[in-house]
């Protein structure tokens, strides 16, 4: 199913003035086949990701039901709010440094790119980038189950928590 006419969404927030990009597919549909993420964006920001911290300035932009119950820190980054409970983040400037934020599109990085791409803005190049990315990831899954019992949610929280902020469901390895 794809939108009969495509919906048009402006941003301005703390990193983007008048950004604006266009949703082609309906929200939570028509995903690239590799792409399979066994999260939401709504259930990401519920579980606790990122400290809090990440999606608080631009609300406007998502649906406001994301937020509801959303684990949130306006003031800054907190370990607590996370699942885990264990700091899993990389300062913004590392990611820049590494060349992984494309500044034009998403410039809050991987969890940004998600939440468009749920939504249904659909930019190929940009989109293959990221899934490759986000396959990439795969691998801390495979190092849990090698080093920790079934569902023991203590072994490597750190990790655990990493591969929520990927959408990776870690409380069922």
């Amino acid at each position: 199913m794809k939108l009969k006419t495509r919906k048009k969404i402006t941003v301005n927030d703390k990193f983007q003035k008048n950004y604006t990009y266009e949703l082609s597919e309906p929200i939570g549909r028509n995903f690239h086949p590799e792409f399979k993420p066994e999260l939401t964006p709504k259930e990401m920001l519920e579980l606790g990701v990122f400290g809090g911290k990440y999606m608080t300035d631009c609300k406007k932009e998502f649906p406001k039901t994301w937020f509801i119950h959303a684990k949130l820190s306006p003031r800054r980054h907190d370990d607590t709010l996370n699942y885990f409970h264990k700091h899993a983040s990389q300062p913004l400037t590392v990611w820049e440094e590494k060349g992984w934020i494309n500044e034009n599109n998403d410039p809050r990085g991987w969890f940004q790119w998600y939440c468009r791409y749920y939504m249904g803005r659909r930019l190929p190049d940009e989109d293959e980038r990221q899934i490759k990315r986000w396959k990439a990831i795969r691998r801390h899954t495979a190092q849990i189950k090698k080093n920790c019992k079934a569902k023991d949610l203590t072994c490597r929280p750190g990790q655990r928590q990493a591969l929520l902020h990927w959408s990776y469901d870690a409380r069922r390895i």
